[in-house]
This record gives structure tokens, sequence and C-alpha cells, in this order.
């Protein structure tokens, strides 16, 4: 069968084919297509996504997009046999772009329409390179707006059992690459920085630059992000006071300082969890996805965390980590073999609970 997908949950718009066949073993999956426009040179001039501006570029580009995916994949609107869309959570002006063409597509052609979560998307990507995935597992899920894991029992089902409390690793991300002057987003320029502070930057050696822990301080599988955040900033400005004020120009070697410290914050943070979890549950797969999953030090730590617990680590390549359709798709596969459906009243939603 092949699926019909589209993402625009935030700033990116995006469209997909997947074919999927039954075999034996299961399922055999393989995309023909996957076109992402992106609006970061728009949101770049703001340090940030404008909801309004979001929408309404959803709008002028939605149609070309869903043009260029079907003649990569080679096939026409009347070969397909679903649409599957993003309907939350994300900005409700740009799900209700994706959500709106969808629902026209699949009344057009009397298809079946199925509704996606953007969060299972994003662990769903996983599914594309590792044909082996299958639940039950534990999955991560790092992003702008969430930093949470999940029992995942079987493809439709997902058990938050820990979860950011306030803010979400990336945007504190971005946030502090914003305060530093790094490009917009900051989550990329972040990674290099780092790797580059962790030169000769020693997390454990006395006296050197530390930031709070993201991990609460307590049993629970929980994440907070709010301090961290609040604590780089004000360390940033309190260097810059000292240098002569806010437009005071940081050092190269302060600034990878800071972002080694940071990262080092982040990542022990989040291992520090994952770890716990991995603990008490009997899980012999964790799955990292999201925005964030492409950052290249959570990635090592999070398989250092895996590898010390015996456990199979799958994360989807660094294509497939930020918002696109493809990840929708292969969701909107397993989730129509499940028997889950839409109809013309489907709505889009900022937040799910």
């Amino acid at each position: 069968m092949l699926i019909f997908a589209i993402e625009s949950s935030c700033d990116e718009t995006a469209a997909a084919i997947l074919e999927a066949t039954e075999t034996e073993n299961g399922h055999s999956l393989k995309l023909l297509s996957n076109i992402v426009s992106s609006q970061i040179a728009i949101h770049a001039l703001y340090g940030g996504v404008v909801p309004e501006i979001a929408s309404r570029a959803h709008a002028e580009a939605i149609s070309k997009v869903a043009s260029d995916a079907f003649a990569e994949a080679g096939c026409r609107p009347e070969d397909i046999d679903a649409v599957a869309v993003t309907y939350a959570p994300g900005l409700i002006g740009s799900l209700l772009v994706g959500v709106s063409f969808a629902k026209a597509f699949a009344s057009v052609h009397k298809i079946p329409l199925i509704p996606v979560d953007h969060i299972k998307a994003h662990v769903a990507a996983a599914y594309l390179t590792a044909p082996q995935l299958k639940p039950p597992y534990l999955a991560l899920v790092v992003s702008g707006g969430h930093t949470s894991l999940y029992e995942v029992p079987d493809y439709e089902t997902f058990t938050e059992i820990g979860g950011t409390r306030d803010d979400a690793a990336g945007e504190a991300f971005d946030k502090v690459g914003r305060v530093m002057g790094l490009p917009y987003p900051g989550g990329a320029a972040m990674d290099k920085l780092a790797a580059k502070g962790l030169e000769t930057y020693d997390p454990k050696g006395k006296g050197r630059l530390k930031f709070p822990s993201p991990a609460t301080p307590d049993d629970t599988l929980d994440f907070s992000f709010s301090g961290l955040k609040t604590a780089v900033i004000n360390h940033i400005h309190t260097t810059k006071q000292r240098m002569g004020g806010e437009e005071a120009q940081l050092p190269e070697e302060t600034c990878a300082e800071i972002a080694a410290a940071f990262t080092c914050a982040v990542t022990e943070g989040i291992a520090k969890k994952l770890d716990m979890a991995l603990v008490r549950g009997n899980y012999s797969t964790v799955v990292m996805a999201g925005g964030v999953a492409a950052n290249s030090h959570l990635r090592r730590a999070v398989e250092a965390v895996c590898r010390k617990r015996k456990t199979e680590f799958v994360v989807p390549p660094l294509s497939l980590c930020g918002d696109n359709a493809a990840m929708v798709s292969a969701c909107g596969y397993h989730l129509y073999r499940c028997g889950v459906r839409a109809d013309s009243t489907l709505n889009a939603f900022a937040n799910l609970e």
C-alpha cells in the first residue's frame, strides 16, 4: 500500500510517500519521497518561530511540497491508499493547514484518513532505518517542546513515565544559543561550540564552571530545564558586565567553555534519568527521537548508558531527527494496521493530555 503523509506542526512544511509491503516476517517499509520546506530563514529574523508567520508560510508552501513529493515518488494521487497527517501537538495555526489539506485529499480520493500524534511520529522515524525494531521498548523523546520518557508496549500506546516539568531541552538550547549570539536555530551551532570547549573542559575538574542538573533531585523520572537555562543566561550576563556591559563580545574560548558546561549538564541529567528508568524497568531496547536527538554529545551519552545496561540503542539518522513527513508516514502505517481512522470532523490540537 501507498501512504501519503503531511507534517506542518511548527516551521517545516513536509510531505512524504511511503510504500508498505506485508511480508512473511511482518512488513517492509520503503520511503519513496520525503520533501521538507523549511522556514528557518524567515524566523531567523526574529530569533524564533512566529506562529502567525509560520501558518501563512505553510499555506503558501503546502501545495508545491505535496506536488514535489508525488513527482519524486513517481506516482499519482489516485494511487494512494491512505493519507496520514499530524494533528497534534504543535502550533494550532500551522497544524490546521496540514489537517485541512489532508482532509480534503482524503475526501476527494475517498481513502482513509489517519490522525498522527507528532511525538509518536518522531519515535516512528526509527522504523524506517531499523526494520528489526518493534514494541515493546522505552522511548526517549528530546525536542524543542518535549523531553520525556515513554513506555511503548505496542504501536499505538505511549505511556509517559517521566517528563519535563517546565522547559524542554531543545528550548533551552535555542534560548541559551540566542543569548550567546549563535545563529538560529541554536542547536547545531551549540553542538559544534561544545565540541570545541570539551577539548579542554573537564566537568569534574576542581573549580571548573558547572551548571545545575536538569534531572530533578528526587526518585521520579522527571526533568526541569528552567533552572539550568536561567543559571547559564545569568552567568553570560554577569560575564558581560565584568567585561564592560551587555554589548561586550565574549571571547570564543569563553563561549566554548560555557557551551561545554551547559551541554554536559544537559546530557548528564538526561542520562541519569534514563539510567534510573532502565534499572527499574525490564527494557531490551531504547529508542531516542526528536530534534535534539541529533545532538552528537547526547547521542554518545545515551549510547553509553544503554551499553552499560546491555540494552539495544536505536536512533534515527540525522536527516530524520527534525520535523519531517517520513516519520508521519511510518507512524501512520502502523496506526492504519491498528485500525485507527478519522473522519471529516478531525480537528487540530495544540496540546494533548
